[in-house]
């Protein structure tokens, strides 16, 4: 709270600042600065849910999401894939995805789908919706995605509405659900703005979720790192909430340390798994559902 009311995070997107604004921070609108006071944070935390739904197209593969309520998704987003038919180590591409789709809709264990890889061969302008055409026809279970950018986004959930029956059929059970990252350290560009406040608006939930990197974009120890990690997200969360009181948002985490010899983001690490579980538990200080990933 100190530090986002001192320091505060850089918010790109000028309807944000105007909502931040509104909402009771103090903005610089030469530095897109954003400085927001405790009880504004505080406030934004009681509005948001601690439950929320992730439906499925099938009502049985419907996930409750809320305290300690466990389930599991696939990692995202994979760069190259092993092709499973010649073994050859290449780009993924759109079909691909739907392979991908069809092996997680099978999977008990895997109880949601995240896109796990990207369609490299189109065009990246608009990758995200082919990326969701390949999962939503592809799947039972609930699909989250990276929409990368407000417009996507509404055009993702204008498929989504037409898998359903309509936008009322939608709005009772959103089969789909968007993530978003802001830049570490505490800068929220222009994108990840747009998706916060467009998930808000369209009452669908928003995976807010830091990708820190301990010693890199973040502080070398795990306790720094984490204020940093909570800082982002809860300025995240006030954004949702400034935008449209009682929006669902999941407190999300991609939160690492950095392999310091490859400057790569380690995951499966325990410094990961740490991390990860210090966050599952702040979420529940906050009675937030959360996300945790790489652990």
């Amino acid at each position: 709270l100190e530090l986002l009311a001192k320091t505060g995070v850089l918010m790109e997107d000028n309807r944000a600042l105007e909502l931040m604004t509104g909402a009771g921070a103090d903005v610089d609108l030469d530095t897109k600065i954003v400085k927001i006071p405790p009880y504004v944070v505080e406030d934004a935390i009681r509005s948001a849910p601690s439950k929320v739904i992730l439906a499925g197209r099938d009502h049985n593969r419907d996930l409750v999401l809320e305290s300690t309520r466990v389930h599991f998704t696939n990692f995202s987003e994979g760069v190259m894939i092993n092709d499973p038919y010649t073994g050859e180590y290449r780009e993924p591409m759109k079909e691909d995805l739907v392979r991908a789709a069809r092996v997680i809709d099978y999977l008990d264990e895997v109880d949601f789908c995240e896109k796990a890889i990207g369609a490299h061969e189109v065009d990246q302008t608009s990758v995200p919706l082919h990326n969701a055409e390949a999962f939503l026809t592809n799947t039972t279970k609930h699909c989250a995605f990276g929409p990368g950018n407000g417009k996507l986004l509404n055009k993702i959930l204008e498929m989504a509405a037409a898998i359903v029956g309509g936008f009322k059929e939608l709005a009772k059970r959103p089969i789909v659900s968007f993530t978003t990252c802001p830049v570490s350290p505490f800068k929220f560009v222009g994108e990840c703005c747009d998706i916060i406040m467009e998930s808000a608006r369209n009452n669908v939930v928003c995976n807010i979720l830091s990708m820190a990197m301990a010693g890199g974009t973040a502080p070398v120890t795990l306790a720094g790192t984490l204020v940093n990690h909570n800082a982002e997200i809860l300025a995240g969360i006030t954004l949702s909430q400034a935008t449209r009181r009682g929006a669902p948002v999941i407190y999300g985490s991609s939160t690492t340390a950095m392999d310091l010899k490859m400057a790569t983001a380690a995951v499966g690490t325990p410094e990961c798994a740490l991390i990860s579980g210090a966050v599952a538990r702040l979420a529940r200080y906050y009675a937030l559902p959360s996300y945790v990933a790489g652990g």
